[in-house]
């Protein structure tokens, strides 16, 4: 008689058991913060939810009702150009840094530029506002103090909507711009050298290589970058909560801020979370869009 005994489970299952043991903490954080927010904010904008006067589901009322909001179109506005521009130059500017820092350079002032750039990333968004709300002061600010030198006038940075948002996307800049000098110079020293050096025996010039070379095959980290900097851009709040406000007037406020104010201001959570759902569809067909316009131009090796 073999009493061996067999195990309770084969050695691919035991594994795969394993597996998700590791990840349950993950799937747990994310049903918990995660789908379950999502699933109920879906529920509430079907309602009147008020948590002072109680709920009552009403339909489609609160999507009707964005459509005749003049402010959700005035919300949504700011919050395209704020992206437009932010992810523009985040990811230009950070490009321009990681090939500069790409370059054959003493390893103490390659990671001394590094850190310069990347301290920005370090800071709590509040605090850089706060900061930056001193150096946009339109008669005691740093900015203004040095146009004055060069005979230009004081410019109103957070006092008139233009140069606010100026303003806004000049900080957003400074802070982000870090993150993506070092994405994309990780990208870059990723490329293997024997391009470059069959290039230049081929007889091509600087600018021949980088547009050849380097952006095709620097490409998967530049749509890396431009997804991920669209999905945080559309979300914006904290840094324009406290330089701006929103204002003046709603000249700079985002969706985000919208949404907070209608629900934890206004109580109107019914209403919020409508339009939190709409910024959801977007962001979710914006990136849908940026992957399938990203299969005609990212390169894959």
């Amino acid at each position: 008689m073999n009493l061996t005994r067999q195990p309770l489970l084969s050695p691919k299952r035991s594994e795969a058991l394993t597996a998700y043991l590791f990840i349950l903490p993950t799937l747990f954080g994310f049903a918990v913060f995660i789908l379950y927010p999502i699933v109920e904010s879906i529920r509430i904008s079907f309602m009147d939810f008020n948590i002072l006067r109680g709920s009552e589901y009403i339909g489609l009322e609160n999507y009707i009702d964005i459509f005749k909001d003049k402010r959700v179109a005035t919300v949504y506005g700011n919050t395209f150009v704020f992206t437009f521009f932010a992810v523009f130059f985040n990811a230009g500017v950070g490009l321009l840094l990681a090939v500069a820092l790409n370059r054959r350079l003493p390893n103490f002032i390659r990671n001394l530029y590094r850190s310069i750039f990347f301290f920005p990333l370090l800071v709590a968004h509040t605090y850089i506002a706060v900061i930056w709300q001193f150096l946009y002061h339109r008669d005691l600010g740093v900015l203004n103090y040095y146009l004055g030198i060069f005979g230009i006038a004081a410019i109103p940075w957070l006092s008139q909507g233009n140069w606010a948002m100026v303003a806004i996307i000049i900080m957003d800049v400074w802070k982000n711009t870090g993150f993506a000098m070092l994405v994309f110079l990780a990208g870059l020293q990723n490329i293997p050298t024997e391009y470059y050096e069959s290039a230049q025996l081929d007889g091509a010039n600087g600018r021949q290589i980088f547009f050849r070379i380097t952006l095709p095959l620097l490409s998967p980290t530049i749509f890396f970058i431009l997804v991920i900097f669209m999905i945080g851009a559309l979300q914006v709040f904290d840094t324009i909560q406290v330089l701006t406000r929103g204002g003046p007037g709603d000249s700079t406020r985002s969706v985000v801020m919208y949404i907070y104010e209608k629900a934890f201001q206004r109580f109107d959570l019914g209403y919020a979370a409508a339009v939190s759902m709409t910024l959801f569809a977007i962001i979710l067909v914006l990136t849908l869009i940026q992957f399938r316009i990203g299969r005609r131009w990212v390169h894959y090796e």
